[in-house]
């Protein structure tokens, strides 16, 4: 296995203060900076920021805190997690990274997706029915728009555009990976079009994600294109102990995927769920030596080249992100770098 980086994501969920009173979403995107940039600080690859449209979440801009973060730090990658394409204009995506881009001397990245939510479609005037499309049209645009050449292209449900250039130019190459939930024809795609994978696992062992990766290769393989990066993307937090990671992650985790699961008519989980899943499944809360060996079994079991660490699970902290972040530079990867070394 290449070198394997890791990167954080966050989705700017609404935070609580210390007596557990909701925090301004103004604020929350201000912590977000400073988590970026201690992540910066820290040495971490990546940080990743999602896009959503409703009271839970405080980011629905996540390009303008990556260039605010692009003013701020040094080294670190700056991407979202995801780019929700289809509700968004391939154009005006292109046009902000390339800002960004510029703004962080090359270290913008996109990750396009569909999103988990729908919310945008509507806001933003798109017809539900024409879900699968927009994504496949507006993937295939953006593609083009960043081989950095004049465009020709033409699509049912966008306006077309011939030998168009779009400015301002990217000075390097701008990163883009496609965010997968787990479709084979969503991995196909990816390999169609040449772009790296990140895999969203966010239930089960992740090792049922492994036939997903290995047809993604075999996919590219047949096609002839070298070997492309493979992500992974799942919630964790960590502190000092299981225990105090499960005590202060399993109230969180409800009241955030308690929500959402109402709205789209689930049950409501329970605490035995969540420990499951903390044991044997896909949620990475834990001691430093226990999310470690999780991400040794995940990125081991898919062939990943990467792990993202979605961080802001619920209504926790600032301070406790903080803490997260820390123990997961500090203590995590080194970890998991000693680990892959013996084996």
């Amino acid at each position: 296995m290449n070198e394997l980086r890791f990167g954080l994501d966050t989705f700017g969920g609404i935070t609580h203060d210390e007596s557990g009173n909701p925090v301004s979403a103004g604020q929350v995107i201000r912590d977000v900076v400073t988590e970026g940039v201690l992540a910066d600080q820290l040495g971490i690859f990546a940080f990743n920021i999602g896009e959503h449209h409703r009271e839970d979440f405080a980011v629905s801009a996540p390009d303008t805190i990556l260039a605010a973060l692009a003013a701020v730090t040094t080294n670190i990658q700056l991407g979202t997690g995801v780019t929700v394409l289809s509700s968004d204009d391939p154009v005006r995506v292109f046009e902000r990274f390339s800002t960004i881009q510029a703004l962080s001397n090359g270290r913008a990245e996109i990750t396009a997706g569909r999103g988990s939510f729908i919310e945008s479609f509507p806001l933003f005037g798109y017809e539900l029915g024409d879900y699968a499309e927009l994504f496949e049209e507006k993937l295939e645009l953006l593609v083009e728009l960043l081989k950095g050449q004049p465009v020709t292209w033409t699509g049912r449900l966008r306006s077309s555009l011939s030998n168009q250039t779009v400015y301002p130019p990217a000075e390097k190459p701008i990163g883009l990976r496609v965010g997968v939930g787990g479709s084979p024809e969503s991995v196909i795609r990816a390999a169609r079009l040449g772009i790296p994978l990140a895999l969203a696992i966010i239930g089960g062992d992740p090792a049922r994600f492994a036939p997903f990766s290995k047809l993604y290769r075999d996919a590219l393989a047949k096609l002839g294109t070298p070997e492309l990066p493979v992500s992974i993307h799942s919630p964790g937090f960590i502190r000092e102990t299981d225990e105090e990671a499960i005590e202060i992650g399993w109230p969180a985790y409800l009241g955030s995927f308690g929500k959402i699961g109402r709205e789209r008519g689930w049950s409501e989980p329970t605490k035995d769920h969540f420990i499951n899943e903390v044991r044997f499944g896909s949620m990475y809360f834990g001691s430093p030596q226990t999310v470690a060996d999780k991400i040794v079994h995940a990125v081991t079991s898919v062939g990943a080249n990467r792990f993202d660490l979605k961080y802001d699970n619920g209504p926790m902290t600032h301070q406790m992100h903080r803490r997260t972040i820390e123990l997961y530079a500090t203590e995590v990867i080194p970890r998991v770098r000693q680990a892959l070394a013996k084996l």
